[in-house]
C-alpha cells in the first residue's frame, strides 16, 4: 500500500479526524455504486486511518450495502445476533426505552471470539438519538508501539482464548433468537498479530472477549491480561465519533477497538451494520 496524503486523494476528500486515528469521507454517495478509482482511493484511506466517517450521506439500501460490502471481501455472517428479514448478511442494531442491552457497550474488536474475525464493520445510523449515542474507537498500533521492550518480547509469542457464551447466552432472546438458535465460538489467537495489507503491529486483546492467555498460571494471566486492557484503553489511543443522520462509520477491527455509549436512554437509536469476513490473525 501507498500511504497517500490526504491531498494527494484525487476522487475523494479525506480530512483526517484527529492525530491519532480515523479521517472523514467526503465526495462519495454510498448509495450509489462506486467506480473502481474511487475505491481504490477508499480502500487506501481504510489501510492508512483504521476507520473512515463518511459523511453527508443518504440512506444507504441494504442491497446497496451489502454490495458496497463485499468490494472488501466476502461477507461475515454474525454467530448470534438477529439478521434483517430479507437481507441475511445485515445486523440491524437497535436500541429503545425498552431494550434491555444495547450492542457493544464494552471495548471490543468485532465478533474476535471467530476462528476467522472480521476484518471491518461498516455501521449507518438511520435513527439517532437528540444528543449521546457516540461511538468511541482506538488504535491498537499505538497500544502496541508504546509497550516497553520487555514486554513486547514476552507476549510476542503468547496466545489468548477469545470465548463468546457469556457474551451470546440469553443476549437476544427478546429479539427473537434463543439460545438454541445461536452459535458460542471459541478461537485462540496472537496476543500480538500483524497486519495482512499494511504489515505493522498491534495488539489483538479486548475485554469484551479475550478471557484468558495460554501457558499461563490463572494468576498470571489474569494480571498479564488486566494490564494489556488497561493499557490498550487509555485515553491517549482513543477518539470519540459523534454521528450524525445517515453517517457510515467504517473500522477495521484487525488494529482497533470500539465501544458504544448508551447514554441516550429512553431514546432511539438504529441503524444497520454489514461486516467483512477476515482471515486468521497472525
Amino acid at each position: 500500500m501507498v500511504a497517500l496524503k490526504p491531498n494527494d486523494y484525487k476522487l475523494i476528500v479525506a480530512k483526517p479526524f484527529s492525530p491519532n486515528m480515523a479521517a472523514e469521507i467526503y465526495g462519495v454517495d454510498l448509495s450509489q455504486n462506486i467506480p473502481d478509482d474511487q475505491f481504490a482511493e477508499i480502500e487506501n484511506a481504510f489501510l492508512k486511518y483504521q476507520v473512515l466517517f463518511f459523511k453527508e450521506q443518504k440512506e444507504v439500501p441494504p442491497e446497496q450495502h451489502v454490495a458496497f460490502g463485499k468490494r472488501f471481501g466476502p461477507l461475515h455472517a454474525h454467530p448470534a445476533a438477529p439478521t434483517m428479514a430479507g437481507h441475511p448478511e445485515v445486523f440491524e442494531i437497535h436500541a429503545t426505552k425498552d431494550s434491555k442491552i444495547a450492542n457493544g457497550e464494552f471495548w471490543h474488536s468485532d465478533v474476535s471470539c471467530d476462528e476467522t474475525p472480521p476484518l471491518g464493520t461498516m455501521l449507518q445510523i438511520h435513527i439517532a438519538p437528540p444528543c449521546g449515542g457516540d461511538t468511541m474507537f482506538n488504535n491498537m498500533y499505538a497500544a502496541y508501539d508504546d509497550l516497553s521492550g520487555p514486554i513486547k518480547d514476552m507476549i510476542g509469542s503468547l496466545s489468548a482464548l477469545h470465548s463468546s457464551e457469556h457474551i451470546y447466552k440469553g443476549r437476544y432472546n427478546d429479539r427473537g433468537r434463543k439460545d438454541t438458535d445461536i452459535d458460542c465460538p471459541e478461537a485462540v489467537h496472537p496476543i500480538v498479530r500483524t497486519h495482512p495489507g499494511t504489515g505493522k503491529r498491534s495488539l489483538f486483546v479486548n475485554r469484551t472477549f479475550t478471557t484468558k492467555i495460554l501457558g499461563l498460571a490463572d494468576t498470571e494471566s489474569e494480571a498479564i491480561l488486566a494490564m494489556l486492557l488497561e493499557h490498550a484503553e487509555h485515553i491517549k489511543y482513543q477518539i470519540r465519533f459523534r454521528w450524525t443522520l445517515n453517517d457510515m462509520a467504517f473500522w477495521d477491527n484487525r488494529c482497533c477497538m470500539h465501544r458504544a455509549i448508551w447514554d441516550y436512554w429512553p431514546e432511539e437509536r438504529k441503524g444497520r451494520r454489514v461486516t467483512v469476513k477476515g482471515d486468521r490473525p497472525k
